[in-house]
């Protein structure tokens, strides 16, 4: 989340009037995050979080808000946007598509204070998202798709400086290693995308809500996974067991792993490292800081993950490793299949 686009006070007006807030004691501006413009509405009747979408067009946010009504109607913890006193779920302003939610109080954790059973909420959470994201039906374009990635990639890569030269070799062998060996025939259906503890929101132990769909898409079901475990379950400059296990006993109470999932995990982790390096630079070399209140994430923290996940550098994937090796129940699988049957 961010702040890049200013309110007037037309806007606020309005806002109080369609919204029945009465008025608007204030707002305030979340400067977090890379993406999108947000705001905290304090209000007689409450707190409002306002978003305005900085990327995305009309389309691609109506996509996103029917997702979010068939979540929310499916009781999953996430944003869901209001209808304004004319039925609208959201408004032009400044040639971008501006939305309003209820604001869930709740504290986001740092990785490395979130505690075990934390992240079994949240490998709970994502299953749960996963099974009931089987019954939308609606198609949601995947943005970050390896070959829109690598794609990405090709397009910045003439934009590094020359001292980057050592980050290019890398990434340049990890396109072609992923591009040969990277699997598609994997479980799919709504995924998340950007599960990062910045996206999540507890009360006390309690998952209260996930937040931001931004990257939200039909994909891989194991990304989504992979890329929980990169944002949470890396701390200290290693890859955490403990918490990955963690993770994904919450995962699998809910959602059984498939064994081609178990396979396709080292590199479906060395995708997600590399996904996220490659936006970040995208972020940062073809998109300047402007004046506006705008954070750059660094690409470098998913880039030493690639380097420990490419074992160019020690850092805690060897026990990850054999615990995706050992880490199928064949018993486990084989009762839930046997209980699928008619």
């Amino acid at each position: 989340m961010a702040a890049y686009t200013e309110l007037s006070a037309d806007l606020l007006e309005e806002l109080a009037d369609d919204y029945g807030f009465g008025r608007i004691a204030n707002a305030l501006a979340i400067p977090q995050g890379s993406v999108n413009t947000n705001y905290l509405l304090e209000t007689p009747k409450g707190k409002y979080l306002l978003r305005i979408d900085e990327a995305k067009g009309e389309m691609e946010v109506k996509r996103e808000i029917d997702l979010l009504s068939f979540l929310h109607k499916h009781s999953f913890p996430c944003p869901h946007p209001l209808q304004d006193r004319k039925g609208r779920y959201y408004r032009e302003y400044r040639s971008r598509c501006l939305s309003v939610s209820k604001y869930t109080e709740g504290r986001m954790v740092a990785p490395h204070e979130m505690r075990m059973a934390q992240l079994e909420g949240v490998g709970r959470v994502l299953a749960e998202l996963h099974v009931i994201g089987k019954g939308y039906k609606k198609g949601i374009d995947n943005r970050f798709s390896f070959e829109r990635v690598a794609d990405l990639y090709n397009n910045v890569r003439g934009r590094l400086p020359s001292y980057f030269r050592r980050v290019t070799r890398t990434l340049d062998d990890e396109i072609d290693y992923l591009n040969r060996y990277l699997e598609t025939k994997l479980p799919k259906g709504i995924i998340h995308g950007d599960l990062f503890a910045d996206n999540i929101l507890f009360r006390g132990e309690r998952l209260l809500a996930v937040l931001d769909f931004e990257a939200a898409c039909r994909g891989k079901f194991i990304f989504d996974i992979a890329t929980a475990v990169n944002a949470l379950c890396f701390v200290d400059g290693q890859y955490s067991l403990d918490r990955f296990r963690h993770l994904l006993r919450g995962y699998e109470a809910v959602r059984t792993l498939s064994l081609a999932e178990w396979d396709a995990f080292p590199n479906e982790l060395r995708y997600s490292s590399l996904r996220f390096t490659v936006t970040r630079l995208r972020d940062f070399f073809l998109q300047p800081n402007d004046g506006a209140t705008r954070e750059h994430k660094d690409f470098r923290e998913f880039f030493e993950r690639l380097r420990i996940l490419r074992r160019e550098k020690p850092g805690g994937m060897e026990a990850l490793l054999m615990a995706m090796a050992t880490g199928y129940d064949y018993r486990k699988y084989q009762k839930i299949r046997a209980s699928e049957k008619p």
